[in-house]
């Protein structure tokens, strides 16, 4: 498939997915700081494990800066158990604590402000921050505009003929923001759909709106972030790795074209 019907494909996917299921109110967060937690702890894990592991930081008021600074290791480990591998986690936490710190003196306003290039660059030098941590947080907690890449975009991409499962992070990444920026341009792609317009029983992956869920964002990582929102409703409710459910999926028109 060309390049340009690529994007365009890309884009009549968004239009579909968030004319059915309006927004999805990710990320769920009452704040930046824990957008970068949840990030670091959703890693080989459901996010309904993460919840549970929040809430325990939560419940301990560590949920901060200051509270993961100051909380010891063994104790931290103990609250993010649920989350799985909650030593590595533990440990992760506290290197991007340390380097928050030392090169932001512990800001995370001086750390967002910086370019999203160098910004992306300096995250994926940490240790356990791969690429769909670093774009997660860039785009949820810090507003860049960067598409986030996970195992649900993969799968609906190979299945629809787009692009092979494992193509690229960075080329699947870039072919979103080619494709999805027109989209922020136009005012008809922002415009939220009326409630009797959204698909009854299914609302994709969607959270109830939460600070940072209903955050300002540019139109552009609102895009990105809604196109993210989307997938995942589509992969957790019918793409699925074990049986797919095309026949009532929202994309199942887009499935027929491909094939």
């Amino acid at each position: 498939m060309r390049i340009d019907a690529q994007q365009r494909q890309i884009r009549s996917y968004y239009r579909a997915l968030f004319r059915t299921w309006g927004p999805q109110h990710w990320w769920p967060a009452q704040s930046r700081f824990e957008v970068i937690v949840g990030a670091y702890l959703t890693q080989n894990t459901a996010w309904t494990n993460v919840e549970k592991a929040l809430a325990n930081v939560r419940a301990a008021r560590l949920l901060s800066l200051n509270g993961i600074r100051r909380a010891p290791l063994a104790e931290l480990e103990r609250l993010i158990r649920p989350a799985g591998y909650f030593r590595q986690k533990a440990r992760r936490l506290k290197i991007f604590i340390a380097y928050l710190d030392e090169k932001y003196a512990g800001s995370l306003a001086k750390l967002f402000a910086s370019p999203t290039e160098q910004l992306r660059e300096e995250l994926l030098r940490l240790h356990g921050i791969g690429p769909e941590t670093a774009d997660s947080i860039l785009l949820y907690a810090g507003n860049h505009p960067v598409f986030v890449v996970d195992a649900y975009t993969r799968r609906i991409l190979a299945r629809h003929g787009i692009l092979p499962e494992r193509t690229e992070y960075d080329e699947i990444r870039k072919l979103f923001e080619r494709a999805l920026e027109p989209a922020a341009r136009s005012v008809a792609d922002l415009r939220e759909p009326r409630n009797e317009s959204l698909a009854a029983g299914s609302r994709g992956a969607a959270h109830s709106p939460s600070p940072m869920s209903t955050a300002k964002r540019t139109a552009v990582a609102r895009v990105y972030n809604e196109m993210h929102g989307l997938i995942v409703g589509v992969g957790k409710n019918y793409c699925k790795k074990s049986k797919a459910r095309c026949d009532e999926c929202p994309l199942q028109k887009f499935l027929a074209k491909a094939n």
